[in-house]
């Protein structure tokens, strides 16, 4: 079974968005500012995406557990 780029994109996007309000809670709740926060969250959304859309492909390359 071949995993397009697209649904692996897709499904990056959807991950970073819990990820990130959990980041923004977090930092909210560590550093009580929203501003803060805001930004802590907004940094982790593009630095994490790229990484997770790299690993998720990477792990595509991969037969392993797979049942084909």
């Amino acid at each position: 079974m071949k995993v397009t780029k697209t649904r692996s994109f897709v499904k990056a996007i959807s991950w970073r968005t819990i990820g990130t309000a959990d980041t923004f809670i977090l930092a909210f709740l560590i550093t009580h500012k929203a501003v803060t926060a805001a930004s802590i969250a907004s940094l982790e959304v593009l630095t994490k995406t790229i990484l997770y859309y790299i690993h998720e492909r990477g792990w595509n390359k991969l037969s392993w557990g797979r049942n084909n």
